[in-house]
């Protein structure tokens, strides 16, 4: 029972462990002097008019402010799309309508650097055979709906650009460190369950036996026996 409830406890801890890491381990934002914003595994920047005073942005345009390693934004969910439509008032002013990195392949599939697995079409909006190759999408941050726009003659005053975030140095450092910490106090743990395991056994071993003594009814038993033989 005390072996059971020691790796109960053991199991605990890791479990805790497991859930405090995955809580804890967070990657860093690029440190390149723009304002990005963390959200879940991703950091995105804002675009706004300090840099680019045309506000005024073709497809082109707006991916060459997200170049390699960065992306044009890419919505892949909607907690996505809602962190962006929440965030948005924060940098501009009124209705922006955002460049989205995703256009009209010849295949007839929607796709940009990522596969798209989530969209949010507005009205009529949606991919079709029918629709040009040269067909963009732009984000309404009023609504957070989705619209297909012209790459080639449409320009939009919202771009976005995303980048993965990068493991914190810091962070993995305290990650080994508590690792080792549970190693450490599960081992002293186990010793501790083996000594006293031990000494139970030793003590077991040289427990006091009290000598054979007969039974009072054996001990009569015997009396009757004696006094039988002597009447004889």
């Amino acid at each position: 029972m005390e072996s059971l409830k020691k790796s109960h406890l053991f199991r605990c801890c890791v479990f805790l462990f497991c859930v405090h890491l995955r809580l804890v381990v967070t990657g860093d934002c690029p440190a390149d002097g723009r304002t990005w914003v963390p959200f879940q595994d991703k950091c995105y920047y804002f675009v706004h008019g300090e840099e680019d005073k045309i506000k005024s942005y073709t497809f082109e345009r707006a991916k060459s402010l997200c170049q390699h390693p960065l992306e044009l934004l890419t919505i892949q969910s909607a907690e996505e799309n809602d962190f962006v439509v929440k965030y948005s008032p924060a940098v501009w002013k009124g209705q922006v309508n955002v460049w989205l990195g995703m256009y009209y392949d010849t295949d007839s599939k929607w796709f940009g650097e990522d596969p798209v697995r989530f969209t949010n079409w507005e009205g009529g909006s949606y991919a079709s055979e029918l629709m040009p190759l040269e067909t963009c999408v732009a984000l309404h941050s009023s609504t957070g709906k989705w619209e297909n726009v012209s790459c080639v003659d449409q320009v939009e005053n919202g771009v976005i650009c995303e980048t993965s975030q990068k493991p914190s140095v810091l962070l993995s450092a305290l990650v080994i460190l508590s690792v080792v910490a549970i190693i450490g106090v599960s081992a002293v743990i186990w010793f501790l369950h083996q000594k006293h395991s031990l000494g139970t056994s030793i003590l077991t071993a040289f427990e006091y036996h009290p000598p054979f003594r007969v039974l009072d009814t054996d001990r009569s038993c015997l009396v009757e026996a004696e006094e039988t033989d002597a009447m004889a």
